[in-house]
């Protein structure tokens, strides 16, 4: 609780003075009497000096009628968020060489990579992009975020929205190989432009994921397509996914087999199409290489927040003044009928 005028509350000061006064320093009315025994009874009733049951509500109704003059209040605190978000899509790669694994420095060994493996701290190419992705789209939830998978032709999984659990459910189904194994760069960059061209927007963004080159004859090519993009205000991010020490587990009548498979994304492809749009090229080696990718790109593709503040304040000033009138009002009627004394 807060005062508008606090300074008031010094009106109190006085008014104890008096009550001290009255109680201990007021004279009382007398008269002779020859012996102090009829008064006895009515001595001890008088305890107080000139502090009276009506003076008393009196007091109590001028300290009241104080503090609601000073307008004791409670605020209540309304933060309105006003966010303009952009509208962004996600194109992963979902070809058969995302179940790639990419070995950390710290492995070097087939037990070490087992052991690895099944305590969860390793995970395929796409498992890792998964992740990482429901962490960038956890941090903006005032951005549409869209999703498209591709392999040889693009899999339109969700449209820009807002409805992120949704988003990342239909994410986490996601599994390496399901549409095909071929790499297709144009159709999905084609597919997500068609998903924000007529968004209203002001910043709209695509992110690309893939560990593979384009390898799809289509009718457009993936350059093509990226200037497409940038003639519709699209700014294209491309991160290649791999690095020179990635396995997939093989099972075999003899056991699991570690079979190397090189890093095959297309990076000049990649930095160009990036380019040709104001966009970043990325490279994610491993798991921590991803994360510090998607933490880039979040803090460059900032959303606009505003955060005005409002404070709704609750009265307690009339409320108060009644109470206070009414005990004076009480006092006054006391003092002038049932407890009237004569000096």
């Amino acid at each position: 609780m807060t005062f508008e005028y606090p300074w008031l509350l010094l009106l109190l000061l006085p008014l104890a003075l008096l009550v001290w006064y009255l109680m201990f320093f007021q004279k009382q009315p007398s008269i002779r009497i020859s012996t102090l025994q009829p008064m006895a009874e009515a001595s001890r009733l008088n305890r107080g000096g000139g502090m009276t049951l009506p003076v008393w509500l009196m007091v109590l109704g001028a300290i009241l009628l104080i503090a609601a003059a000073a307008r004791p209040r409670i605020g209540i605190e309304q933060v309105v968020i006003k966010a303009q978000g952009i509208d962004i899509m996600l194109a992963i790669d979902l070809s058969g060489s995302m179940q790639a694994i990419d070995l950390p420095q710290d492995i070097a060994t087939k037990a070490q990579f087992q052991q690895a493996l099944n305590s969860g701290k390793l995970r395929n190419r796409l498992e890792t992009a998964k992740q990482e992705l429901i962490k960038f789209v956890e941090k903006r939830p005032t951005d549409r975020i869209g999703l498209t998978g591709f392999a040889q032709l693009p899999y339109n999984i969700s449209p820009p929205t807002l409805d992120h659990a949704w988003l990342v459910q239909h994410l986490e189904k996601l599994q390496p190989g399901m549409i095909g194994d071929a790499t297709g760069i144009a159709g999905p960059i084609a597919s997500s432009v068609s998903r924000l061209e007529d968004s209203n927007s002001k910043r709209r963004v695509i992110v690309l994921f893939t560990d593979g080159a384009n390898n799809v004859d289509a009718r457009i090519t993936p350059r093509q397509a990226a200037e497409v993009a940038k003639e519709t205000g699209i700014v294209i991010y491309t991160v290649g996914i791999g690095s020179s020490q990635a396995i997939v587990p093989v099972s075999t009548p003899f056991g699991t087999e570690l079979v190397p498979v090189p890093d095959s994304y297309d990076e000049p492809l990649l930095r160009e199409i990036a380019a040709a749009t104001g966009g970043q090229f990325y490279r994610a080696y491993d798991a921590k290489g991803l994360a510090q990718v998607m933490e880039e790109i979040n803090q460059m593709e900032k959303t606009g927040i505003e955060q005005p503040k409002f404070i709704d304040y609750k009265e307690y000033a009339p409320v108060l003044a009644g109470i206070a009138l009414a005990l004076l009002l009480l006092g006054f009627l006391l003092n002038n009928t049932v407890k009237l004394r004569l000096p």
